[in-house]
């Protein structure tokens, strides 16, 4: 039974690196990165409606509680 020549598989994996190394560095060309803000500097965040925001609902006094009327 014949070996399986081997001789050339590292300059296999190396090409292949090489290759994925640059793959990966031109599709991180047209990504835009977010920029961290500093300590000093506040992020607006905007007010959110949450679904029960929008409905008036009834508050109602504990059983406990007297009526105040």
């Amino acid at each position: 039974m014949p070996q399986l020549d081997t001789s050339t598989w590292f300059l296999t994996i190396i090409l292949m690196l090489i290759s994925l190394f640059c793959i990966y560095q031109l599709k991180m060309l047209n990504q835009t990165m977010i920029s961290i803000p500093s300590k000093n500097e506040k992020i607006p965040h905007p007010k959110t409606q949450l679904p029960w925001e929008k409905k008036w609902t009834k508050i109602y006094l504990p059983h406990s509680s007297p009526l105040l009327s």
